[in-house]
């Protein structure tokens, strides 16, 4: 089996963007595609293939197929080709700009078996106004929001302290929390999201999804006190109450939105309420997560293989070390 792992920003999505590759996005797309392709190298005849920006050499994939690609139009040809080429495709970009979506209609234009979330899935998830619609429609919990235009000041009748996003952001990038409507976060060119700042533990839950959500185990996230949000890393496991809140919570948001498929991560903030009265859901990723390199190292099954069992209508039996886990936005995993 030919495996097509695309990771958009160390294999040449930003191929034309001249600088320094955004740090965030770097690190993390870094982190889960070198994990991926290492769970493919122990899967029995399967080729795992990934493009590498010729100014990441950091990427290294021992057993993988790497196609250094230095320019965008080079970068377009050899992602058609390898969609094209491949049996099965995994996706990880994030939804910024469309550019998730755009990988994924054209990966399905030409004919490829998607590993990841449909285009379906990823309309509906990168638009976090859409996504909160959803959601409340379902009665599922989040955070009062509203539509901000590029120009327009903070508005005195919103609770504050809240938090402004882009719409399609991800990796926390131009995110900023505001204290109240005094404050004048940087200008940002598009529209963008207005919510309110919900206190509580951040926590991450990943499903694989197929015919039914498969939920792995919850995990606390780590995020900047900056007032940036940035995603630091995240442990695992939960206490037991939070982490069945939790994935109870997640699994109502996958049967809310459009029909999943591959690895879906839903970001949460449990509140202080056992009862979980006081917990939100904060956003979908329709895409695999940082979260990848903590859980594939608290087991002993391949994640990926996971994934390709349940693609394949089959439930894997998972096994998850019960001893703490901690791990960084960079791969790096530490056991208690």
């Amino acid at each position: 089996m030919r495996l097509f792992i695309y990771e958009w920003v160390t294999g040449g999505g930003l191929a034309d963007h001249h600088g320094r590759l955004p740090e965030s996005l770097l690190r993390e797309g870094l982190a889960m595609a070198q994990a991926v392709a290492a769970d493919a190298s122990r899967i029995e005849d399967c080729q795992p293939v990934l493009l590498r920006d010729m100014r990441v050499p950091s990427l290294v994939a021992p057993g993988a197929e790497l196609i250094e690609v230095d320019s965008h139009a080079e970068h377009q040809s050899q992602f058609r080709e390898q969609c094209e080429r491949s049996d099965t495709v995994l996706l990880i970009a994030p939804e910024t700009d469309g550019a998730l979506l755009e990988a994924a209609k054209t990966a399905e234009r030409l004919g490829a078996k998607l590993l990841s979330p449909s285009p379906e899935l990823i309309r509906a998830a990168g638009d976090k106004l859409k996504t909160a619609e959803l959601l409340k429609a379902a009665g599922i919990p989040v955070p009062e929001g509203r539509l901000m235009e590029p120009s327009a000041p903070l508005p005195e009748d919103f609770p504050y302290p809240a938090v402004i996003k882009p719409i399609d952001g991800a990796g926390s990038q131009d995110t900023h929390v505001v204290p109240s409507p005094a404050e004048r976060p940087p200008a940002y060119a598009w529209a963008r999201r207005l919510e309110r700042f919900v206190p509580g533990a951040p926590v991450s839950v990943a499903t694989i999804c197929g015919e039914s959500p498969l939920p792995l185990p919850a995990c606390r996230q780590v995020i900047s006190g900056d007032g940036r949000l940035a995603y630091i890393g995240g442990s695992t496991p939960l206490p037991s109450g939070m982490a069945q809140r939790a994935e109870a919570l997640a699994l109502q948001t996958i049967e809310a939105m459009p029909t999943a498929s591959g690895y879906v991560g839903v970001d949460l903030v449990l509140g202080a309420a056992p009862d979980g009265t006081e917990d939100f859901v904060i956003e979908v990723n329709p895409r695999l997560t940082t979260s990848y390199v903590g859980l594939r190292a608290a087991t002993k099954h391949n994640l990926l293989s996971a994934m390709l069992e349940v693609s394949q209508g089959r439930t894997p039996q998972l096994e998850f070390d019960p001893r703490s886990i901690a791990f960084d936005a960079d791969g790096s995993v530490y056991y208690d």
